[in-house]
């Protein structure tokens, strides 16, 4: 995304909505890439989530993440 990440207005609205919550993290780092989540089930389930960030600041859904964890089931041995 680069340079024109701070051009987006969502990438401000979640810089602000993380400034009024609080939010103070260290700024180090590269800052130029995007992160996600997977949740992956056990064996032969593969991928139940997965949450890849569009812009800086997109966050996945925690109920969501809840509902593909409850999803896995364990592995027979």
């Amino acid at each position: 995304m680069m340079f024109s990440g701070f051009f987006r207005v969502g990438v401000w609205q979640n810089f602000f909505r993380a400034w009024r919550g609080g939010y103070s993290g260290n700024l180090e780092g590269e800052g130029f890439t995007l992160g996600g989540v997977y949740v992956i089930g056990a064996g032969k389930q593969g991928v139940l989530l997965e949450h890849r960030e569009k812009e800086f600041g997109d966050k996945v859904s925690l109920p969501s993440v809840l509902e593909a964890a409850e999803k896995i089931k364990p592995q027979a041995s």
